[in-house]
């Protein structure tokens, strides 16, 4: 009986974890591909997972930080999705590198042209950046994620530090220090640097390959001459061996 209890608390206290745990991972995250480097340029990309077993998400809206506006914006292309880029105004014109520019993308807006994120199912949702702004060490993202039943999930709680994450948290994008070059680690650049270390990976091995010959080639031809070596000694003194029977039995 007192063990049936213990399991029947502990089933509890399981079931309660996983209710109270899965707003930390089900909520609409934005990470970057490689870095986010400030005053570079970034792909990052809206994670956004279907919360529901009745229905689909079928709209997606991201509010971009007017805050620190990003001069260049671009989404890519999704299948079954259609996408809408929103600028507007700011309220005051800032100097971004060296550039006056008095409107920047506010917002970023997919619906779905097909069945959208089914149950069960997540969608990524990218965005090229930048240049990303210096002066801070991370962007907010507040977002509308909308379901084919019409509701709609406000992801626009701004997390604080020091404090629980709240029930629904923003996209929030963590920057990076700066790079030399300004262009921080993902898209091509990336990839070029990846492609440059492949190679230089594949010539030092073939190095390694190419030195490591002869050395293989000595050391085969040492074994096959100590094989040799041995089937000749065992043949000799099988030799003997018959030879002195055979004089043993001549004298007898």
């Amino acid at each position: 009986m007192k063990a049936s209890r213990i399991a029947a608390a502990g089933a509890v206290a399981a079931s309660a974890v996983v209710v109270l745990s899965s707003p930390a991972f089900a909520h609409v995250s934005v990470s970057p591909e490689g870095t986010a480097a400030k005053g570079g340029y970034a792909t990052v990309n809206f994670k956004v997972p279907n919360e529901r077993d009745d229905a689909s998400t079928t709209k997606l809206e991201v509010n971009l930080p007017m805050d620190h506006p990003l001069a260049s914006v671009q989404p890519e292309a999704i299948d079954g999705w259609k996408v809408e880029v929103t600028r507007s105004k700011l309220d005051k014109p800032v100097e971004l590198h060296g550039e006056k520019i008095d409107e920047a993308v506010s917002k970023v807006t997919w619906t779905a042209t097909g069945k959208g994120i089914e149950p069960g199912y997540f969608q990524k949702f990218p965005l090229s950046v930048g240049q990303l702004p210096e002066d801070t060490d991370e962007l907010v993202f507040k977002a509308l994620q909308t379901y084919s039943n019409k509701e709609v999930v406000r992801w626009i709680e701004v997390p604080k530090d020091g404090e629980e994450e709240p029930e629904s948290p923003a996209p929030v994008l963590a920057l990076s220090a700066a790079t030399e070059d300004h262009h921080g680690g993902s898209g091509a650049d990336a990839d070029q640097a990846s492609d440059s270390k492949d190679g230089d990976d594949a010539k030092a091995a073939s190095a390694e390959t190419s030195a490591a010959e002869p050395a293989d080639s000595s050391d085969t031809t040492a074994r096959v001459l100590g094989i040799v070596g041995i089937v000749v000694g065992a043949a000799g003194v099988a030799y003997g061996v018959l030879a002195g029977r055979r004089r043993t039995s001549t004298s007898a």
